[in-house]
């Protein structure tokens, strides 16, 4: 069997590493910084041309259609290079849920956009005591012509350039997936700057008008879609840890070849070689589950157990190469003209999106705990 990745995957990879490596140079990422919201349009137009915003996008709708996978390898080039472009939010959590589960004209109306780079729609799913989009506190009334949606969402990417923003609310029992329009009445946005220095939005509804138009799903539909949406989220954030993680790891490796001290390079002393080899091995356990769960995803095979393991390696990998590349770099790791103190921000900002590791631990426990119990009364 190869498990080596298919050539177009690979073309994918080069050309992403291409653009990415053009925009995100360090005084180019110091620019984008000082902005209100870390964001590139140049960057996002480049990629749209280059045909990488629509790769899990079908051909019908503007886009290549080479599936949820091609998408992560994206992901993690992004991570690599800490670049300004929210593939996540908007690629991940919005499209590839419009995709999967809006009508043929929701899909006409928003994706060929998308993938064009002409707009964006962003996606919500956490709130301030839940990270469950399948459990929101948010509430959607029915009215005439579509429902009326109250509640908060926090950490909203885009909120104040996105067209749309794809979210969860509960009737009674029933679930709603939404697209709401962030300039519609009874829409606040407050912003939130976040432990990565980006600006997200806290976004706040007072019986926002939704029409039927922009309702995603209803039901057992919307629980299905938001399943998705928050395994996809994960695994792409997971995808991302492994290109920042992995930049860390070699940042360091050449740091410490590099810096010298008592006569010779810190990288010959043995508790600096362990500390990194400590770093490699979480870098290549954390890529080995992350593939695990993006390709079951990528195959709608079922991967909540996949996607739970990945998102604690992911978090935990996060803590600890951060910490090692600090400590083995000193000082200049702490320096803002050194750009490691850019992928610790970011790395820690994942670590603790969609479910901490503890929390998502005592989640897979009760999972495990619950089938051993099913199979033992079967």
């Amino acid at each position: 069997m190869d498990f080596n990745i298919s050539e177009e995957l690979t073309s994918v990879k080069g050309l992403a590493q291409q653009i990415l490596n053009d925009f995100t140079a360090v005084d180019q990422l110091k620019a984008v910084d000082q902005q209100d919201q870390r964001f590139d349009p140049a960057l996002w137009q480049a990629l749209a041309e280059a045909g990488l915003l629509g790769l899990d996008i079908e051909e019908t709708f503007g886009g290549t259609d080479l599936g949820y996978y091609a998408l992560t390898v994206l992901c993690e080039e992004v991570g690599r290079t800490v670049a300004p472009a929210p593939v996540v939010p908007v690629l991940v959590g919005a499209a590839g849920t419009i995709r999967r589960y809006a009508s043929i004209k929701q899909k006409e109306a928003w994706l060929k956009g998308i993938a064009e780079g002409s707009l964006q729609i962003s996606a919500a799913l956490e709130e301030y005591a839940n990270d469950d989009p399948t459990q929101p506190t948010a509430s959607a009334a029915k009215t005439e012509g579509g429902y009326a949606l109250s509640g908060t969402k926090i950490c909203v990417s885009q909120a104040t350039t996105a067209r749309r923003i794809l979210l969860s609310a509960r009737n009674g029992d029933e679930l709603v997936v939404a697209l709401i329009d962030p300039r519609a009445a009874g829409i606040e946005l407050t912003p939130q700057v976040v432990t990565s220095g980006e600006t997200l939005h806290e976004l706040a509804m007072n019986s926002v008008q939704v029409p039927d138009e922009d309702i995603i799903a209803v039901g057992a539909k919307a629980l299905e879609a938001m399943q998705w949406a928050q395994q996809a989220t994960r695994t792409a954030l997971c995808a991302m840890m492994v290109g920042l993680a992995d930049k860390m790891m070699r940042t360091t490796g050449s740091y410490t070849t590099e810096r010298e001290q008592f006569g010779r390079p810190i990288a010959t002393f043995q508790a600096v070689s362990h500390r990194v080899a400590d770093c490699y091995i979480d870098v290549e356990c954390l890529s080995l589950v992350t593939e695990q769960a993006v390709s079951l995803i990528d195959q709608s095979r079922p991967a909540e157990e996949a996607v739970l393991i990945a998102k604690i390696w992911c978090g935990d990998t996060a803590h600890r190469v951060s910490q090692a590349s600090q400590h083995c770099h000193g000082g200049t790791g702490v320096d803002r003209d050194y750009p490691l103190h850019r992928y610790c921000m970011h790395a820690r900002q994942i670590e603790l999106s969609l479910g901490n590791s503890a929390q998502l631990n005592a989640q897979l426990g009760s999972r495990i705990a619950r089938e051993y119990l099913a199979a033992s009364q079967a």
